[in-house]
């Protein structure tokens, strides 16, 4: 099936060096038992089986002509077979296992949407010479056009439990009816968002409303901070994380509650004092500081089960958020200002989420997006044929009002809801981190509870953002960092 508009611009900007490339990583400890090849291999083929997009490859013609080709497997040991080529073991460690994904050479290709990487000290290339108990860590692998954080913890949540419940002959016979599935003549590519979501307005009227909402609801969003980078190095992702002990965690949700707002929305707040402290701009305060986030459109597709049992696709949307970027002088007058912010994101948040023209707006968002990738992926294609052409920087024409975000954040909720750790019998769950490959200049903040612990990471590119390439006496993305946890241990 052809790709859609929200997917195409997720796939362009992934071919050459596999940008927005999805890795989860869990850190577990189970018996020797349940980790060996076999089993996992048998259980990662019925997955992939399952779910097809995982196993599909890509077929682009033309900028705006890319299809999902999916070729149905002869037999359940065809797709074992497929399965154990994307499947490796190793023995690195959890930081060695992110920084290459995120560093080194793309894993993903055209060919390849997806991989599964098992690392343990004492773990051998085939899975063997085990000990009794090991500490796992466990790499979900794959292209953003296929999917988003939602599938990837639904399916990390399915695998561990089918792992840990299933004897070898179960899996097995498992495996012998997803490939039964997929020989019937009912079987299909799982449908992209765009088509669940209500039907764009047919009318020419219709169309024309629709495209005013669209516009003036962007026009709103202004925003006039960014972080100064440095470009002509090689990009450079890390990931600092640091997770919160369970009584931390416990209070800092009861704090929130208090407070009228979820943690989710609190770290806007958090964002925007920590820029204000790294930014000793005044007078660019004056200009009011913008950040984004996804949306899960999940609950706004029909739900038709005939359209595909499948949850393995790309269903997000955005909402930008924009607060004051001053700060008050005073400490008392900053704690009521820094609720009052959190507040406000919370608001726009949920005012956006419920809007009645969403979708609509959705459908115009991925329209907007698959051109701009499609304009900007002809400008680096042309740049990569003439060898002394330097690359193009994307444009398209300088806006009468800022409209910059300082940074994103991915703000996955509770996740210990969605990993039904009781069921996973004796894999027992230690932590979890997750990103994606980034661009030059990339900048993501991450915050979730698990296992009881609230979870902060900062992925961005430190060759860019960071203070030795910016100097000391700029705003970089360590200092913000820094600030960030300050202001988490003094208003939380």
């Amino acid at each position: 099936r052809p790709l859609s508009d929200g997917e195409c611009s997720y796939y362009l900007p992934s071919r050459h060096d596999g940008v927005n490339d999805m890795y989860l990583h869990l850190q577990f400890s189970a018996p020797a038992r349940v980790m060996k090849r076999s089993r996992v291999g048998l259980v990662w083929a019925i997955m992939r089986a399952r779910h097809p997009l995982l196993c599909a490859r890509v077929d682009m013609r033309d900028y705006n002509d890319i299809h999902f080709v999916y070729d149905r497997f002869a037999s359940p040991q065809d797709i074992l077979r497929d399965a154990h080529g994307t499947l490796e073991y190793r023995r690195d460690s959890s930081q060695e296992l992110i920084d290459t994904y995120l560093n080194g050479p793309r894993t993903l290709s055209n060919e390849r949407l997806s991989y599964l990487i098992l690392s343990g000290k004492n773990l051998d290339c085939n899975g063997f010479r085990l000990p009794n108990l090991e500490i796992y860590d466990l790499m979900i692998c794959a292209a953003h056009f296929i999917g988003d954080g939602m599938a990837l913890h639904q399916f990390a949540n399915t695998f561990l439990e089918t792992l840990s419940k299933k004897n070898e002959a179960e899996l097995e016979s498992m495996l012998e009816k997803e490939w039964a599935f997929q020989l019937e003549k009912s079987f299909t590519l799982p449908p992209s968002m765009e088509s669940r979501l209500e039907e764009p307005p047919k009318s020419r009227l219709g169309r024309a409303m629709a495209a005013v909402d669209f516009q003036r609801s962007q026009e709103r969003f202004i925003g006039g901070h960014a972080f100064p980078k440095t470009s002509g190095r090689p990009r450079r992702t890390v990931v600092p994380t640091v997770a919160i002990d369970r009584d931390r965690t416990a209070r800092i949700l009861k704090k929130c509650k208090a407070k009228g707002v979820s943690i989710s929305a609190s770290l806007f707040a958090i964002c925007n004092f920590a820029w204000a402290s790294v930014n000793r701009d005044r007078e660019g305060w004056k200009l009011p500081l913008m950040m984004y986030t996804a949306l899960n459109m999940r609950p706004y597709l029909r739900a038709e089960k005939a359209l595909h049992d499948s949850y393995w696709f790309i269903s997000i949307g955005y909402i930008n958020v924009v607060l004051p970027a001053f700060i008050p002088a005073t400490s008392s007058a900053a704690e009521k200002t820094f609720w009052h912010r959190a507040r406000l994101a919370k608001r726009q948040c949920t005012a956006a989420a419920k809007n009645s023209m969403i979708a609509s707006r959705c459908h115009e968002m991925a329209r907007e997006r698959a051109a701009r990738a499609q304009k900007w992926a002809r400008e680096d294609d042309e740049a990569l044929h003439v060898a002394s052409a330097p690359a193009k920087e994307p444009g398209t024409g300088k806006p009468t009002v800022p409209s910059v975000a300082l940074l994103g954040l991915s703000l996955l909720g509770n996740l210990d809801g969605t990993y039904k750790h009781a069921e996973f019998q004796d894999v027992k769950l230690r932590a979890l981190t997750t990103g994606s490959r980034q661009r030059s200049g990339g900048l993501l903040l991450f915050g979730y509870t698990f296992v009881g612990k609230l979870w902060l990471s900062l992925g961005y590119d430190i060759n860019a953002l960071g203070s030795e390439a910016n100097g000391q006496h700029t705003p970089s993305v360590d200092k913000f960092w820094d600030q960030v946890l300050r202001c988490v241990d003094e208003f939380l």
